[in-house]
């Protein structure tokens, strides 16, 4: 089974804040494999797959605010295929409403930005969410979205400032996005550290050079187990993504570097996340074994 641990959706490029928002006016950036993230390219991008995560966004910082009501109901027209995440800000004034009402809308994780939402990790508030989701068994999956607007603040996005969470909450799943990136080094370390420390491959898994280091040094240091597939759509589509990390070998032909086991990509692409994640959604495992990628189809 396949799942892609970072989708996005929006239906208005300003819910991605105002900096990110003026960008994308002007023209998705050219690295983009889809220039919009709604909702009818989501569903062909992710056609090929058996199941993703799509990610809600809330940093107030950058004024963005991506409603988890429009992440439930996407969600909602798929099930079995889709797993909602909230996006939530732990610096808002209304974080135990967002909280309460994430469960109440059935979705299954919190998605942070520490980067974009102004908070250090360790911050008192960050702390109490963290707590929270001890308490309903969800991941923490920890975001920095492109492009990353001025006002961010990327000493706040090192995964190194996780070690005190993660010793804090022992139980507590922790999934990085785009491997930590540009942290990679640092994030390989703490998932090494701590059991329960992940990360998915999107944004570095279509770029050929940076790709083989990084799995070269996660096979080096025994922590591929801890890497997840992910896409970072629409950065990317899990078409290409895929292929690319299939493609991990090709930048190093004919040199005496060693190649990655095509066997250890497949564990990373096809691993199962919601067991890594504790995430107990047999909706999708049940559904996944009855159908195959090409049958995913929705009735929009």
């Amino acid at each position: 089974m396949i799942i892609d641990c970072h989708t996005r959706l929006w239906s208005d490029a300003r819910q991605l804040g105002f900096e990110t928002a003026q960008a994308l006016e002007q023209g998705a950036p050219k690295s983009w494999a889809e220039p919009c993230g709604d909702s009818a390219a989501h569903v062909q991008a992710t056609s090929c797959i058996d199941a993703s995560f799509v990610l809600g966004h809330r940093a107030e910082l950058v004024g963005a605010n991506v409603p988890n009501e429009l992440i439930a109901d996407f969600v909602g027209r798929n099930p079995q295929h889709r797993l909602g995440i909230a996006g939530i800000d732990p610096l808002a004034n209304s974080i135990s409403h967002d909280l309460s009402t994430s469960l109440d809308l059935g979705l299954v994780g919190v998605a942070l930005s520490p980067s974009l939402a102004g908070f250090h990790p360790t911050h008192s508030a960050a702390m109490r969410v963290y707590e929270w989701c001890c308490e309903n068994n969800l991941p923490v999956i920890v975001t920095m979205p492109q492009p990353i607007p001025a006002a961010a603040v990327l000493d706040f996005a090192r995964p190194i400032h996780w070690d005190e969470v993660a010793r804090s909450f022992p139980d507590l799943h922790i999934l990085f996005t785009q491997m930590g990136y540009p942290w990679i080094d640092e994030l390989l370390v703490l998932a090494g550290k701590h059991k329960h420390v992940f990360a998915e491959v999107s944004a570095i898994a279509t770029r050929p050079w940076q790709v083989y280091n990084a799995l070269s040094t996660a096979w080096s240091l025994n922590v591929t187990d801890r890497l997840l597939f992910g896409s970072g759509f629409p950065i990317s589509t899990p078409q290409q993504a895929i292929e690319s990390l299939y493609s991990v070998n090709v930048s190093i032909k004919g040199t005496p570097l060693p190649p990655i086991p095509r066997a250890r990509v497949k564990e990373i692409v096809e691993r199962d996340a919601l067991t890594c994640l504790g995430i107990d959604y047999t909706t999708i495992a049940k559904d996944a074994e009855s159908q195959t990628p090409d049958t995913h189809k929705e009735n929009l």
